[in-house]
Formats: structure tokens, C-alpha cells, sequence
């Protein structure tokens, strides 16, 4: 199996000027699995995913990668892993897994939630959680009453509430959540992303660390003065723990045309970054935007349904490219 996969995945994806980038995104690695997320990677899930990665795929430091992409010398089967936003079980659960492997992965941090901070979704999901009520009512927060009688009634309310709640502006975002967790009235974890240390702690294990803005904004939702301090501070920030600036750049949510625009791309370009990734499938090819590589994790939980969809996200990028050189 693991042969056919390789060979399907190395027509697909060649050496060379011909050569694609497979960039793997990831969030969190739970220690066990999450009951109210159970689709979500934990310790032996990820283990998994890295033993197929490792078999099918020549994995590479995302930095190497962006360069070898440039310089047409990538080799087939090119494949980077990264993660977004900066959870503590990156450093505590993944990044053993990866060294036992012989991986390396660029962990792209959003700055202010650091040292016991907390994201705004993870203020709605915890607080769903830990509501003992077989409903939800945020009358209050004018977003109305929630089932939360089940694990799957709490995951739809999340991402209900979710959905209605992320592109507001900023400030008025933040308003609904902290009436969410007035009305919710438990007790929130503050150990949920990574301290200095544990950032520290990847870089001196080999691992990339990259910038994701300070506070996680819509930056398409941003003016573009703020846009480009939440940039720049994430850089800076970084640079002060680091000792060095980030190389590499994230953007928050990362669908092209919603969550950002051409100017963010043009302001991350010129606060010195070498490269930047968004969250829009496919794999790059010589020639793209290095300020804008696509990135794809399947979320199947088989092998061979795994190996199949990265080889059909391969697929469908190269039909579509195609299919605009036509037109």
C-alpha cells in the first residue's frame, strides 16, 4: 500500500521545476482524545499521521522547503509540516513525537495569548463544555438559547455561537465572549497555549517558530493601520523572546479574499518575512507566491483514505491550475 501510495504521490508530484509542496497544517495534539472534538489529533492519532508522512513523503523544514521551491530543487514527494496559533500541547505532546520521528515542523504563535492567555474560541469551547445545563441560554449576549445537552449538541452550539461571532469587529467579539463566560460561570483553563519557555524550548529542539500576528485579528477586518501593527507586533514580539525575528508568517483564519487581502500580503512582505502560508488547499509549485503557499491536512482517520486525499488534493490543484492557463 505504502508503495502504490508513493508512486501515485510521486507522478504526482515530481523533483525538480516540476516539483509540488505538500504543507501539512495542524492546531493541537491532545495527550488523549478530546471527547468533545474526537476528530482532533492526540498523541497516538499524530503518530500516526507522522509514521504515513514519513513513509510516503520527503519531509522537510518548511524554511528548506520555501527555498529549494524557489530555487526549482525541491525533491518528489516534498511535504512540510506546520501549526498554528501556539497550544502548549504542541510543545508538551507533539514536539516529542516529531523528534522521535526525525521530523521538523514550524509553529506559527500568535503573541498575545501566551503565558496563560486564551483565544476567543477557546473562551466559547470551554465554556460549552463545562455547562452542566441541558441548555445554553445567551439571551444575554443576544445570541439565544443553545442546546448543551450532549457532547454533539455542545459541538454544534459551538460552532454555532462560533459562526456568528467571528467576523464581528474585534472589540465587539470580545464583548460577546466575555458574556459568554458571564453567563457560563465556570471555572476557564489558563494553561491552554505555550509559555516563553516552551516556545524557547521548540526553537532550541531545531523546531521554526513564526509569527501569527499578536492577536489572532480578521485582518480583512482590520484598518490598515492595525493590520499592520498586529503584524509587526507578532514579529517583534518574537524577536524579543527569540533573539532573532521570525522568517515565516502565518495568516489568521487564512482564506484568501475573506480572511486577508492583497495589501496584507504586500504588508507581510515588507516587514522582511521570507515566506508566508495561508490555509487555502492545494500544493505549490516553482513560480508561486512564496507570501501566499497553500496548505491541506485530510481529516480522514484511515491510511489509505488519508494517503488518497492528500494524492487528490495534489490532483485537484494541478487540474485547476491547468484549467486556468486555458481560459
Amino acid at each position: 500500500m505504502n508503495a502504490g501510495i508513493r508512486t501515485v504521490l510521486r507522478a504526482l508530484s515530481p523533483a525538480g521545476s516540476r516539483a509540488r509542496l505538500s504543507i501539512l497544517i495542524f492546531h493541537r495534539v491532545h495527550p488523549v482524545p478530546d471527547p468533545l472534538y474526537p476528530d482532533e489529533p492526540d498523541a497516538r492519532r499524530f503518530t500516526e499521521i507522522l509514521d504515513w508522512a514519513g513513509s510516503w513523503f520527503n519531509v522537510l523544514p518548511l524554511p528548506e522547503a520555501v527555498e529549494k521551491l524557489r530555487s526549482r530543487s525541491l525533491p518528489d514527494r516534498a511535504a512540510a509540516i506546520t501549526f498554528d496559533d501556539g497550544y502548549a500541547d504542541n510543545c508538551v505532546v507533539a514536539l516529542p513525537i516529531l523528534k522521535r520521528h526525525g521530523m521538523h515542523a514550524t509553529f506559527f504563535v500568535a503573541t498575545a495569548f501566551m503565558n496563560g492567555g486564551r483565544m476567543f474560541n477557546d473562551t466559547v469551547i470551554e465554556a460549552v463544555r463545562r455547562v452542566a445545563t441541558p441548555q445554553f441560554d445567551l439571551t444575554a449576549a443576544k445570541l439565544g438559547v443553545y442546546p448543551t445537552g450532549s457532547l454533539a449538541e455542545k459541538r454544534e452550539t459551538v460552532e454555532a455561537i462560533l459562526d456568528k461571532i467571528k467576523y464581528l469587529p474585534q472589540d465587539e467579539r470580545d464583548d460577546v465572549v466575555n458574556a459568554i463566560r458571564a453567563v457560563a460561570a465556570v471555572s476557564l483553563p489558563d494553561d491552554l497555549m505555550m509559555t516563553d519557555d516552551q516556545v524557547r524550548r521548540l526553537r532550541d529542539a531545531g523546531m521554526e517558530i513564526g509569527a501569527h500576528t499578536r492577536t489572532h485579528p480578521i485582518l480583512a477586518r482590520c484598518t490598515p493601520p492595525v493590520a499592520e501593527a498586529e503584524i509587526a507586533n507578532g514579529r517583534d514580539d518574537l524577536g524579543t523572546l527569540l533573539g532573532r525575528p521570525p522568517r515565516l508568517f502565518a495568516y489568521p483564519n487564512g482564506k484568501p479574499g475573506r480572511d486577508y487581502a492583497p495589501s496584507h500580503v504586500d504588508m507581510v512582505k515588507r516587514l522582511g518575512f521570507d515566506a508566508a502560508v495561508s490555509t487555502s488547499p492545494g500544493a505549490a509549485r516553482a513560480g508561486d507566491d512564496a507570501f501566499e503557499l497553500p496548505r491541506f491536512t485530510p481529516w480522514a482517520r484511515r491510511r489509505l483514505q488519508f494517503g488518497v486525499r492528500l494524492a487528490q488534493n495534489l490532483a485537484a490543484d494541478r487540474v485547476a491550475r491547468a484549467r486556468d492557463t486555458t481560459q
